[in-house]
């Protein structure tokens, strides 16, 4: 047994994931991240790392009779995360700030400390696994419960990190765990998770842009929505506001729905059609990440294209250090610029990146 770092958010998951480490018999340390969002503000105070969760994690690792600790990481979340977050949007795509999270600050910024304190490994309460007797290295899996799986989050994740990490969530449902919490006794038991994005308290993204872009930014300048020929449909107040798949805020007297296929933010083009025009039968990623070995061309395996998407089939057609290029085995719906691809081969991570464009028919790169 050895000594472990347990990233505790204050909510019921990292709560019991701490409890079970040390009834495994783990020296167990608890630590929770001050990032962006940790203020004494109405707006923040009940969000994943507000001052709520710092107070209900100490409350627990009081209950488990384990040291706490906080560790400011505002600067290092600041430009992994915000800025990051920012500069997506500014150029037209669309962000998953909680796969930059968990690459860089939940899980690399953690690990940092965990070194520094002399701990053997690192724990947090997603739900995920990791398989140990595999492909003769550790391997980042699905979690048993499809519901709450969060595999998709953690492809950033550097593969050298994965001999250190500990889920102890991974086997169980969430039932399960506020269940294990309530017979421990942990005052996290009944609390409701946090959706929101934890640096938007407004809960609009926009808020968050026009406190980090100038006001004469081209994404918050009028400019027009097009169809694919290139027509104007109409005029919008800035490019900020949309992002591919959007059907809220287009222009209207069409005889069917229309969404939003593009964005240019060159021209400050908003590009829109019918459903028809949304499928897309290749997708290309860039800031590629393996887990695992790097894929063969020709291979077969799932690509997860947003977060709640079923798994598609795809075979990797043309690959390079930077970027790759899947043949989809279904038309996809809406996939986006700047979400993530997450390559599986059935509940393997193999690794992922972030989706550069999707195509019809023919596509090189």
């Amino acid at each position: 047994m050895g000594r472990i770092l347990v990233a505790m958010s204050g909510g019921v998951d990292s709560s019991l994931a701490a409890a079970l480490l040390v009834e495994a018999g783990h020296e167990v340390v608890g630590a929770t991240l001050r990032t962006f969002c940790y203020t004494a503000g109405p707006s923040h105070a009940k969000s994943c790392c507000g001052l709520e969760g710092v107070n209900d994690a100490k409350g627990v690792a009081r209950a488990l009779d384990i040291p706490h600790t906080v560790f400011d990481v505002e600067e290092e979340f600041t430009r992994d995360v915000i800025d990051d977050f920012v500069f997506e949007y500014a150029h037209g795509r669309t962000p998953n700030p909680c796969v930059r999270c968990n690459s860089f600050t939940k899980f690399g910024d953690l690990l940092t400390r965990a070194q520094e304190l002399g701990a053997d490994g690192i724990a947090t309460g997603h739900y995920v696994r990791i398989d140990n007797e595999s492909h003769h290295a550790p391997a980042l899996m699905r979690g048993a419960d499809r519901l709450k799986d969060q595999a998709y989050f953690l492809w950033g994740l550097p593969r050298d990190t994965l001999p250190l990490l500990h889920f102890p969530l991974g086997d169980m449902t969430k039932d399960q765990v506020r269940e294990g919490a309530r017979e421990r006794g942990l005052i996290t038991a009944d609390k409701p998770e946090s959706q929101e994005i934890c640096f938007v308290p407004t809960g609009d993204y926009r808020d968050l842009l026009r406190t980090r872009l100038d006001v004469t930014h081209p994404a918050f300048q009028p400019g027009a929505f097009v169809n694919a020929d290139g027509k104007a449909m109409g005029t919008h107040q800035g490019y900020a506001g949309f992002t591919v798949g959007q059907r809220r805020g287009l222009p209207g007297g069409f005889p069917e729905a229309m969404f939003v296929v593009e964005i240019r933010p060159a021209t400050r083009e908003v590009v829109v059609g019918p459903r028809e025009e949304m499928w897309a039968e290749w997708v290309e990623l860039n800031d590629l990440n393996w887990l695992g070995n790097m894929p063969d061309i020709g291979e077969d395996l799932q690509v997860q294209l947003r977060h709640r998407a079923a798994p598609a089939p795809a075979r990797l057609e043309q690959i390079s250090e930077k970027t790759l290029a899947l043949r989809l085995g279904d038309p996809q719906f809406a996939v986006t610029p700047g979400q993530s691809g997450v390559l599986f081969s059935g509940n393997r991570v193999v690794g992922g990146g972030r989706i550069l464009r999707s195509r019809e028919g023919e596509i090189s790169i």
